[in-house]
């Protein structure tokens, strides 16, 4: 089985989050760890990403949250040879956090799909397909369904982990 890197959004998507849930469902699975929870800085976020994907002796899969998308986009970019895909749900509006856009406005080297809700607080739904058409991703919206986190109902989520299973069978190996 592949090895599985989850990459949590602000303040590390705690113990009831569906990425947590992931990670106790998902074998060979573990989890970026950044130096601040509280605030997210693009560049510091991806060199953590990008030290987890080089510390991986295998090409992996990436599933990544919020603000997390965008560090996973970042080392991404630049490490594409290690990826087999990624699931990026909700992903962070950049605009939001005062990140450069131009740093993320290129097709991804991985086939990716981004999940985003009709009502997330955190990014219009317009601007996450925005995304997705930069990163060459797939695009599903699961409808009005918050930021996808914790307090939008989202512990346990067997429909992304669907997605994610889907998004695995529909790739090939790299190379």
């Amino acid at each position: 089985m592949d090895k599985v890197l989850i990459v949590p959004g602000l303040r590390n998507s705690g113990p009831a989050h569906w990425q947590s849930w992931f990670e106790s469902v998902l074998p060979d699975t573990r989890r970026v760890e950044q130096a601040d929870w509280e605030r997210p800085c693009l560049s510091d976020w991806a060199a953590r990403v990008r030290e987890e994907i080089d510390a991986l002796d295998e090409p992996l899969w990436l599933v990544a949250h919020s603000f997390g998308c965008l560090a996973t986009v970042t080392a991404g970019l630049v490490r594409g040879e290690r990826i087999r895909g990624a699931l990026l749900v909700a992903p962070a509006d950049p605009a939001r956090f005062g990140e450069p856009a131009v740093l993320l406005e290129e097709k991804l080297p991985f086939p990716s799909l981004v999940v985003a809700s009709e009502n997330d607080p955190w990014v219009d739904a317009r601007v996450a397909e925005h995304w997705a058409g930069q990163w060459g991703s797939g695009f599903v919206s699961v409808g009005a369904a918050g930021h996808i986190n914790v307090d939008s109902g989202h512990g346990p989520w067997p429909e992304g982990l669907a997605l994610f299973e889907q998004l695995r069978a529909s790739t090939t190996a790299p190379g």
